[in-house]
């Protein structure tokens, strides 16, 4: 079920209603990816990506908060059974953070004094716990592996251990509030680190490789939004001129849940998902941007100044896409 339409972020807005946060809790969209005994939908790979594309078909800020959050929450699988059982009682619990490696964790017996500044932490308002990435120190100097490397570890704090710094200041997806984090001194338990390749739940969904959870995930958002642009630049344009653009996200979508029920086959057959299709799955992600991209800019130019009016659908869904292309996972490099 998907929210009603007076629920949902108005262009300028730069935070989720309260009551569209109810909403988000109420459905357990965050919880997608988290089993029914950690009171969570435990959906199948191809059944929470079709609900991401349809949350981000409604607006883009939706899907790409509950995209990024309940890829937060989908760590679960990384921590402690019975540190996972304990915070997920809570039926408001929200993950999120930062993928970047932005602070240090000095270790000190079973315990890490967590400090740094880390970017970009989708949702954070809405966060009831922050998770981060920081490099492990022993009297104030990093502690390397065997190839003399720093290593490290994430961590999961609730919000009360952060700071938020206000630095979200995009012209898109502005409901995210996706904005900076500090932590200062912050004592954390050793059972609330976790690793990504460590795993303590048997679901299919924790055996999918990362980097391709990652990309299916994100490149659903980019499908739906680009698809809502279609649908309402069709009012305004001749049928000629948006035929071609629709098929795109449909034959995409078709093919990213495609990919994922070879991905859960494979899975429950105990068969590996090899490098080849995981670079397959990496390029046709790229290429879909680009062709979604393109099409977009086509049409952009024949829409006249109502598309260019900040408080018009168009104009909001123009620049949320455009906002989230900028993440790193598919910007091609130059």
């Amino acid at each position: 079920m998907l929210p009603n339409k007076n629920l949902l972020p108005k262009p300028m807005d730069g935070v989720f209603s309260d009551d569209l946060l109810n909403e988000i809790h109420h459905q357990k969209w965050l919880k997608v990816w988290v089993p029914k005994s950690f009171n969570g939908l435990g959906a199948s790979f191809a059944e929470g990506l079709k609900l991401l594309h349809d949350l981000a078909y409604v607006d883009g800020s939706l899907g790409w908060t509950v995209t990024l959050c309940s890829g937060a929450n989908y760590f679960v699988g990384n921590l402690p059974f019975a540190t996972g059982q304990r915070i997920f009682k809570n039926k408001q619990i929200c993950f999120g953070g930062s993928g970047m490696l932005g602070g240090t964790a000095e270790k000190k017996g079973d315990q890490y004094c967590i400090n740094g500044l880390w970017h970009y932490a989708t949702g954070s308002p809405y966060l009831s716990h922050f998770t981060l990435n920081a490099v492990i120190t022993v009297n104030g100097e990093p502690l390397l592996d065997d190839n003399g490397d720093e290593q490290f570890r994430s961590f999961l704090l609730p919000k009360e251990a952060v700071t938020l710094t206000p630095s979200w200041k995009t012209m898109g997806l502005k409901a995210t509030a996706t904005h900076s984090f500090s932590v200062n001194n912050y004592m954390v338990n050793a059972e609330n680190s976790f690793r990504y390749d460590i795993f303590y739940l048997n679901d299919v969904v924790y055996k999918i490789p990362f980097r391709v959870f990652a990309d299916l995930t994100l490149l659903v958002n980019y499908i739906g939004m680009a698809k809502h642009f279609f649908v309402d630049a069709s009012a305004y344009l001749s049928t000629s001129w948006v035929d071609e653009a629709h098929a795109i996200p449909e034959a995409a979508l078709e093919q990213v849940l495609d990919f994922a029920e070879i991905i859960e086959n494979k899975l429950k057959n105990n068969l590996e998902i090899d490098e080849a299709l995981t670079a397959s799955i990496h390029r046709f992600g790229e290429e879909t941007v680009e062709k979604l991209s393109q099409s977009i800019i086509r049409l952009y130019p024949l829409l006249g100044i109502k598309a260019a009016s900040e408080n018009h659908g168009l104009n909001q869904i123009f620049q949320d896409y455009f906002t989230a292309t900028q993440h790193r996972n598919f910007r091609k490099k130059v």
